[in-house]
């Protein structure tokens, strides 16, 4: 039995030697596989933190030209209420003149808008009791400077204020919001340059 012994402990000698080996090289390979996975993984984590930072990056940019197109929108909206509110003012003041001043607007209204035939202006009721003595007279002359005849209708218009021109079925309307409405894009390129040209004050 002592050979039987010997024999079987060598063989489990053996077989420990081989497992030692066996444990080693699947440690090895474990350890192999280890690093490998943690290699990819640390990859895959850049790329993932690249994207983010690249995301958050655009995030950010889009974030910002949102914040400035609010800004040109919100100023934009400030310039067209002061402009609007310019105008309205310009447009009261204008409604409110003196008698004197009022009638020589109209005076120059009619001599750019009268046209080189026979026709009659129509005022308002307001206006026809306020009206100079020589307003009639000088739309008389500066319609014929034209080459044409016009008239102060002493029957009043439904109208509130400036006056119309009427030749036949041609209607000429120069009430002082048509003339303000009619001009008003240039109204407002002019206030605009006024407002907001380099160097004026805010």
């Amino acid at each position: 039995m002592a050979g039987l012994d010997k024999i079987i402990d060598q063989i489990m000698e053996e077989a420990r030697g081989q497992a030692q080996d066996i444990v080693k090289e699947a440690e090895e390979k474990a350890q192999a596989l280890l690093e490998e996975a943690k290699a990819e993984s640390e990859k895959h984590c850049a790329a993932i933190l690249r994207e983010g930072e690249a995301a958050a990056a655009a995030y950010e940019s889009r974030m910002e030209s949102s914040r400035d197109l609010k800004k040109r929108t919100a100023l934009l909206q400030a310039k067209q209420e002061l402009i609007a509110s310019v105008l309205d003012r310009a447009y009261e003041k204008l409604c409110s003149l003196e008698d004197a001043a009022y009638f020589d607007f109209l005076a120059r209204a009619a001599e750019k808008y009268a046209l080189p035939r026979k026709g009659r202006m129509v005022l308002s009721a307001k206006d026809l009791s306020r009206m100079p003595e020589d307003f009639p007279g000088r739309v008389e002359k500066l319609a014929e400077a034209r080459g044409g005849a016009l008239l102060v209708d002493k029957t009043p218009g439904e109208i509130e204020n400036g006056f119309i021109m009427i030749y036949g079925a041609i209607e000429e309307n120069c009430t002082l919001r048509a003339l303000f409405d009619s001009n008003r894009d240039q109204l407002q390129d002019a206030v605009h340059s006024l407002l907001f040209a380099e160097g004026a004050n805010p």
